[in-house]
């Protein structure tokens, strides 16, 4: 961390630069003294970057930004602060810390956290970070969390881990096993420890092998952002042997949807099938993740349209945490049939479909685009239909 970024001077630099061509910088003359253009363009592009992601990290002077892969794994800001009202009491470890995003956040929420980062350069960055920020309850510790654990004597409240997913060999690894510090095996350790466990981990890690590679799960939390799952949050509670409660929470600007049930709940259910009627439903990307996929219909009033077709529909328009849709007309798939409904245009989306949506493209020249959709779906009889709809966007 070259700390001479942090001059006026430079910070000004930083801020005002409006050019679109960040990397052109880094082929200039050096532009400062004792700091060489690509150390520059980190700053440039970091900041860039937590416009979106990160926009507290965006705003706030004197923030120094780390590498552009450490800003890519970080959580975002809105997952972060989703993370905050996870906890509480009065000490937290961050045995993975990272950017410090997390740490930052889950601070707000205990009265002391300690953060453990084996990076030296990350543990600096973040710990001037958290400075700026004014996280005054975050003590840190350039050193691997899990040795850390292993040299205290007293217990926390909780602790947090997100594992690294990447091999030795940078490689993504999805098998919890795999990650660093490799969990399960790393369980026992951490229940020495504490009670509660908090944990995040990949988006596309399967549910019920989570469940199945750790232990006493009190919660598991699917974390989607504009409908694109970001993240899995597992609570763990020491001795907990109830069915964990799954929630899938889709976080939308000012508003969030939140579907709560357990696998059991699921499994135990029946709901009715039937043809489109006039609303179509589609549910968002947590729900989908989730495999709430009777109890979607079951919980809103809806009929599926096939066992393995994750689609509803109903006679009157109802709320649902997922796109809404009015149906203006419905045909077997064939190709007489595409051809009279005569469209070109269409945003097209397949349900338990033989065809890819380029397949789908390519075969019935249909370009992308437009407010018109068409859903290739199997119906409950196990016919290929389509379905011409227009998406409802007001409430």
């Amino acid at each position: 961390m070259n700390k001479k970024i942090l001059n006026t001077g430079v910070q000004q630099y930083i801020r005002n630069f409006k050019g679109d061509d960040i990397l052109a910088v880094a082929f200039k003359k050096q532009v400062f003294t004792d700091i060489e253009n690509k150390e520059l363009v980190q700053q440039l592009e970091g900041r860039q970057k937590c416009l979106g992601k990160l926009p507290l990290w965006h705003s706030t002077s004197g923030i120094f930004y780390p590498s552009k892969r450490a800003l890519e794994q970080s959580s975002s800001e809105q997952t972060g602060a989703y993370k905050s009202d996870l906890v509480s009491g009065k000490t937290l470890i961050d045995i993975t810390g990272g950017l410090g995003v997390d740490s930052f956040f889950l601070s707000q929420s205990v009265e002391h956290l300690t953060y453990c980062e084996k990076s030296p350069e990350l543990t600096s960055i973040a710990l001037h970070n958290f400075e700026v920020l004014g996280a005054k309850n975050i003590e840190g510790f350039n050193t691997d969390g899990a040795d850390y654990l292993e040299q205290i004597k007293e217990d926390v409240d909780w602790i947090y881990l997100d594992p690294s997913r990447r091999d030795p060999q940078a490689k993504k690894v999805f098998r919890l096993e795999d990650a660093e510090p490799p969990l399960p095996s790393i369980l026992p350790l951490l229940w020495q420890k504490t009670d509660n466990i908090l944990i995040k981990t990949s988006p596309l890690l399967d549910i019920s092998a989570g469940l199945k590679a750790l232990t006493s799960v009190k919660e598991v939390h699917i974390i989607a952002i504009k409908n694109e799952v970001k993240e899995l949050l597992w609570v763990l509670k020491k001795h907990y042997q109830q069915d964990s409660l799954i929630t899938a929470v889709n976080l939308l600007k000012g508003k969030k949807q939140v579907f709560t049930f357990t696998q059991e709940e699921e499994k135990s259910s029946i709901c009715d099938f039937s043809d489109c009627n006039e609303y179509l439903y589609e549910p968002n990307a947590a729900i989908m993740k989730s495999g709430a996929f009777k109890l979607a219909a079951i919980r809103y009033g809806l009929k599926k349209l096939h066992e393995h077709t994750h689609l509803y529909t109903s006679d009157t328009l109802v709320e649902f945490p997922g796109k809404r849709f009015k149906l203006e007309t419905s045909f077997s798939y064939n190709r007489k049939n595409m051809k009279q409904s005569g469209v070109h245009k269409a945003n097209i989306t397949t349900r338990n479909f033989p065809y890819t949506v380029a397949e789908l493209r390519k075969k019935h020249g249909i370009a992308d685009g437009g407010d018109l959709t068409l859903f290739f779906t199997t119906d409950h009889r196990g016919d290929l239909v389509v379905l011409q709809c227009r998406q409802i966007f007001k409430s």
